[in-house]
């Protein structure tokens, strides 16, 4: 029905055009507002604002560097408004792109879409899902201009245990960091406190959704994941730019890279892959400047190990959030697989009455979770769509705790009864806390401080 769905509204609404953008400062925000259509359909005018008043801008904020990430960050921000109708051709006036330039949108865009396709039962490839035409007379050939670039890290803030962990190894750098939200959720703010800053050093921006696309949406228009984390990508650099950063600091781990599907490429966390990683840098580099690196302090770890350092930084614990569900309430729902995950992983390192107290719930003897956890664990093959890492780190995550209860003399919850049954524990890996990820672009002047994560990590040690 929905692939119905999709070759319908395609032979209805064939065109979507990107026709521009509006860039001003009002004198509390740099405001961005997009305008988009779906020909015979309606129009679109999501905006990005960037809160002015603690910023010492470093170079203008609608310079001609500033106009192409902005025009860059609009073609990623189409997407989502894109996909309720999935129009064969995009119609670029405001810019051009290269040919080379055009294949890299369209394998963000389908890459990006994966979980889209899969949970909307559409069967397309990347060579016929678009067509991106774009302004063959706004051709440019010049040289990218000068930027001041200080020495600052822009650390991107998404309240959970992951920039929780980036934010105390970089604790080295106190007088140089500075730290990056999307739309203004108290976990944010609360780890950038907890990390001993003040408000001040946060870059706060803020993202609305046209209420045009949420109207499409309940009319029964199509709807699905987008690659959110390249929003995150291009608005960042914009902020980068704007105050001179010189480092882009994410805290994306190893196990973003796999798929939610065995057997097949449906990774919900595409964007935050370090395949996409690579390709954005070389295509700033290419396209807009360098200068500015954009990197994960984390990529040589996996979520298990990243929970085992988060269980050393008590001065978090009370404050972090990951729960989309909850985010807006700043709480944990304790019915998510993303809860689960997080539960799950953190239980082998963390006294177990005080994780049931930070949830408010013993998520591991709650039977309602177990077709979430059966997709954790591996049991089934399709993994829950949500930032969650891999099946063999939450199976070892589990033995770990399983092992630790009995040691204790403790009974078993309700799920990990469950794994004894279901997995078979002579195949998981025992090895992974002394994984390293050799895979990432951790720049040479901040290995230090993840060879001492590392060493806090690893079995061995």
């Amino acid at each position: 029905m929905a692939n119905e769905k999709f070759e319908k509204f395609r032979s209805e609404y064939k065109t979507f055009v990107y026709h521009g953008y509006k860039l001003e400062n009002d004198g509390e925000f740099i405001n961005i507002e997009y305008d988009f259509e779906i020909e015979g359909l309606t129009q679109f005018h999501p905006t990005d604002r960037i809160k002015l008043g603690n910023l010492d801008l470093a170079n203008e904020y609608d310079s001609k560097t500033a106009r192409k990430i902005v025009f860059n960050l609009g073609m990623v921000e189409l997407i989502s408004y894109w996909k309720c109708a999935c129009p064969k051709t995009v119609k670029v006036e405001c810019g051009h792109l290269h040919e080379r330039d055009i294949n890299w949108w369209k394998k963000l865009y389908f890459n990006g879409l994966s979980e889209f396709f899969y949970i909307n039962s559409i069967d397309t490839d990347i060579d016929s899902f678009m067509e991106i035409v774009t302004n063959e007379e706004l051709h440019e050939h010049d040289e990218p201009e000068a930027f001041d670039c200080r020495d600052l890290n822009l650390i991107t803030v998404g309240g959970g245990k992951d920039s929780c962990v980036t934010t105390a190894l970089l604790k080295n750098y106190r007088d140089k960091n500075r730290f990056f939200t999307v739309n203004d959720q108290q976990a944010r703010t609360d780890t950038v406190l907890a990390g001993g800053y003040t408000e001040n050093e946060i870059v706060k921006t803020y993202r609305t959704i046209d209420k045009n696309l949420l109207k499409l949406n309940s009319e029964g228009f199509l709807n699905g994941h987008t690659p959110f984390s390249a929003i995150v990508a291009f608005l960042s650099l914009y902020c980068a730019y704007l105050i001179g950063a010189r480092y882009i600091v994410l805290s994306n781990e190893s196990s973003a890279n796999e798929s939610n599907l065995i057997g097949a490429e449906v990774n919900h966390q595409y964007s935050k892959s370090y395949e996409f990683e690579q390709d954005f840098t070389s295509y700033v580099d290419r396209n807009i400047f360098d200068g500015i690196e954009y990197f994960s302090l984390l990529r040589p770890f996996s979520e298990l190990q990243i929970a085992k350092q988060f269980a050393l930084l008590p001065e978090f614990h009370q404050s972090f959030r990951s729960c989309n569900k909850g985010s807006k309430q700043n709480v944990w729902c304790a019915k998510c697989a993303k809860c689960l995950f997080v539960y799950t992983i953190l239980a082998p390192f963390m006294d177990y009455g005080k994780l049931v107290s930070i949830f408010g719930s013993d998520m591991l003897n709650d039977g309602e979770m177990q077709s979430d956890f059966d997709g954790l664990a591996g049991i089934t093959d399709l993994k829950p769509f949500e930032c969650v890492g891999t099946r063999s780190e939450f199976q070892l995550a589990l033995y770990l705790l399983c092992e630790k209860l009995k040691n204790e003399g403790k009974e078993l919850p309700l799920l990990c009864r469950r794994f004894e049954e279901k997995c078979d524990k002579s195949k998981i890996d025992k090895n992974l806390l002394n994984d390293y990820n050799a895979l990432n672009s951790v720049p040479e002047e901040f290995v230090e401080a993840i060879m001492e994560m590392y060493k806090n990590v690893a079995e061995n040690h």
